[in-house]
């Protein structure tokens, strides 16, 4: 899979958290107290928060169904925005090892 061919299934207003959490990993990269191995997980918590909020401020959460809805999409593009920011990350790692 292309890394164009991720971008359709993100929904495009949270296409932006990409690059918050790609520069947040940078940050956390220079942390010196904040182990490396750590990094994908706190960006796909990160990730999964930041989506929840987007999604519960445009959602009008009546019933089970709907509450349901949200937490499954919060879930779902949390972790495809801390992946392709991720990814991006290895991309650019791996352009710059090739050169």
């Amino acid at each position: 899979m292309e890394l164009s061919n991720i971008s359709e299934f993100i929904k495009p207003e949270l296409l932006v958290l990409v690059a918050v959490l790609y520069i947040l990993g940078i940050i956390f990269k220079n942390a010196s107290f904040f182990p490396n191995n750590k990094i994908p997980l706190v960006l796909v918590g990160i990730g999964i928060f930041l989506a929840a909020i987007w999604v519960l401020s445009t959602s009008t959460l009546i019933t089970r169904q709907d509450i349901a809805l949200a937490v499954f999409t919060a879930l779902v593009q949390g972790i495809l925005v801390a992946g392709t920011a991720v990814l991006t990350d290895q991309l650019i790692k791996q352009a710059q090892k090739a050169e």
